[in-house]
């Protein structure tokens, strides 16, 4: 099974890395406009699969796409990092131009492909890819919520003090810093909900430090992070490429579900062969359907901005 991943910068290849070391596809291509790039980061990857074991087959290309013809998954990261101070809707202007034209590409060789779309301002950009590639709705997948779930574990596991295997926790909502709803309300440590661990002051610093999660690693790196959105787009990948049906916060195209249509948003959705086989309704407060509206709201703002 074939998975292209465009943009072989720092996230890209973080994603054909993560795949290949769970060696669950037969090869992953790797794409990029910068001349020999693509084929570097391959041939460094490819000289590390003796090390750790894997039979995946890693190559490169500059743009040339007839070489991911037949992809099952593709997974578009290209386009500018946010750099500090940067919003994620900033990025729209250059990135909307990146994001259509590598989908036009991928489309004409793949046209069975199930799209990942990880480049930001993540949410618009997969609303884009829904206007402008003619593929049906469960084909296209926004990463940003399983990569800000695994943000707010990691903050669960920290004000707990526990495992981070035995907390349990989900971020929906839009990708970005102020409109992201972590639903603390129904986290969990080993099926406890962790309200009954943590006190109203603890819960709202887990809450806080997860919306602000990307751009505390962006202020400390100086760019935007790249380990955990390659694990979490192999995660996907993995639940689509061997039909686990894992149940994954992601970016969908909503129809009437929590009460929005016409727009991405991250909700939890069953991820199988067929990409989204399910968006699963789960009851909110609220306070927590007031936050996704607001959401919402911010989101069609930047989805004005297409000018599709």
């Amino acid at each position: 099974m074939k998975v292209t991943v465009v943009g072989a910068g720092a996230v890209g290849a973080s994603c054909a890395e993560y795949i290949a070391l769970k060696n669950f596809a037969s090869e992953v291509v790797l794409v990029d406009i910068k001349e020999g790039y693509a084929e570097g980061k391959a041939m460094d990857l490819m000289q590390t699969a003796s090390l750790n074991g894997f039979d995946t087959k890693i190559t490169g290309t500059t743009g040339d796409y007839s070489k991911t013809a037949g992809s099952k998954v593709a997974v578009i990261t290209s386009g500018i990092p946010r750099k500090p101070g940067m919003t994620r809707e900033e990025l729209i202007g250059i990135n909307a131009g990146i994001v259509k034209d590598v989908t036009e590409n991928l489309v004409k060789h793949s046209p069975d492909v199930i799209i990942i779309v990880v480049s930001n301002p993540m949410d618009t950009m997969a609303y884009l890819v829904h206007k402008t590639s003619g593929l049906p709705k469960e084909r296209i997948i926004g990463m940003g919520g399983a990569l800000d779930s695994a943000r707010f574990k990691y903050r669960l596991a920290e004000a707990l003090e526990c495992p981070i295997s035995d907390v349990d926790g989900m971020v929906i909502a839009a990708h970005s810093d102020t409109g992201m709803v972590p639903l603390i309300t129904k986290a969990t440590r080993n099926g406890v909900p962790v309200t009954e661990f943590l006190s109203e002051e603890k819960q709202n610093y887990v809450v806080e430090e997860t919306k602000v999660g990307g751009a505390t690693l962006t202020k400390l790196l100086g760019t935007s992070a790249w380990y955990a959105p390659g694990a979490a787009v192999s995660v996907l990948v993995q639940s689509i490429v061997c039909d686990q049906k894992k149940m994954v916060p992601c970016s969908v195209l909503l129809d009437g579900e929590y009460g929005q249509k016409d727009i991405c948003l991250g909700v939890p959705a069953i991820i199988g062969s067929n990409g989204i086989e399910k968006i699963v309704d789960i009851p909110l407060t609220d306070a927590e359907k007031e936050k996704f509206a607001t959401a919402a709201e911010a989101v069609r703002q930047v989805n004005g901005d297409l000018k599709l």
